[in-house]
């Protein structure tokens, strides 16, 4: 996959996310970091398990609506503390805000660059 097409797909997920008012939306680079197991995390926290499922469905919807793509395998709807969404090259991460602080994946990959995305409205 070429930049220009992750950039527009990471576009993409950061928007959907803020579209469901998600919180503290990133978009981390790992290409620089060889022992990535992909190029992009796009991340994400809600306070409740509600927003959680609104944010990864919108994800879901908007990939396939905007760059017909589905991913390849998803992981936590069931129990809505963290949703994970497999692009293969993009790697979406949506958490409960407790799980998010907990688990602190920026941190983890603190190596990589990082781009926030804000709500206009905000």
């Amino acid at each position: 996959m070429n930049n220009e097409t992750q950039k527009t797909e990471i576009e993409v997920i950061a928007q959907a996310m803020l579209d469901k008012k998600a919180k503290n939306v990133v978009a981390m680079d790992l290409t620089a970091i060889g022992t990535a197991i992909c190029d992009h995390f796009v991340i994400c926290n809600a306070d409740s398990t509600t927003q959680v499922v609104a944010i990864s469905d919108n994800v879901v919807e908007q990939m396939w609506d905007k760059c017909k793509q589905d991913p390849i395998r998803s992981q936590g709807r069931e129990n809505a503390f963290w949703v994970i969404l497999d692009y293969g090259d993009i790697v979406v991460h949506v958490f409960q805000t407790e799980y998010r602080d907990f688990y602190r994946l920026e941190d983890l990959w603190s190596d990589a660059e990082k781009i926030n995305f804000e709500d206009d409205e905000q």
